[in-house]
């Protein structure tokens, strides 16, 4: 299906592809590596944002949120339990032991990179630390799923047995 993907499918890419959206992911891993550095208590989740965005031009790409069905940010972000796609805000500050996820989004030549990540700011709690390494090998287990011939279903179900567990 090419690059839409509509039929959920997981298919295989050209050398070419697969290059632009390795430039296009390697983005979305600065931008991620960068805030996670300068994560802080006291910022603003709207600093955050151009953070994002500034890095993401300054590379030669677009934000892939910017104005998608309306959003209004380049990046979202979600403080502790807030649900998730949070827009940033002036108002909403960073704490200490917050655990802040962001999610940032790329188009590149054509193609999207996406990724997100959750970042805590200073001392938290042994339950989060304890979510955090559930998810983290979650993620493990859905990668192991992404092989030619699988569907999005695998990786889901992936991640879903190793949560349960």
């Amino acid at each position: 299906m090419g690059k839409t993907g509509r039929d959920n499918a997981i298919t295989l890419k050209s050398p070419e592809e697969i290059e632009v959206m390795r430039q296009a992911n390697q983005i979305v891993a600065g931008v991620l590596s960068m805030l996670e550095q300068e994560m802080r208590s006291g910022l603003t989740t709207f600093q955050l944002d151009k953070w994002a965005e500034e890095y993401c031009r300054d590379h030669g790409a677009e934000p892939a949120f910017k104005g998608y069905r309306g959003f209004p940010a380049s990046l979202c972000v979600s403080i502790n339990e807030q649900v998730v796609h949070g827009i940033p805000s002036k108002q909403t500050r960073v704490r200490e032991g917050d655990i802040v996820s962001v999610d940032f989004g790329t188009k590149y030549k054509g193609f999207y990179g996406d990724s997100a990540m959750t970042i805590p700011v200073g001392s938290i709690s042994k339950r989060v630390r304890q979510l955090l390494l559930v998810t983290e090998e979650a993620l493990g287990k859905a990668i192991a799923q992404v092989q030619i011939g699988n569907r999005v279903a695998d990786i889901s179900r992936a991640v879903q047995d190793h949560v349960e567990e």
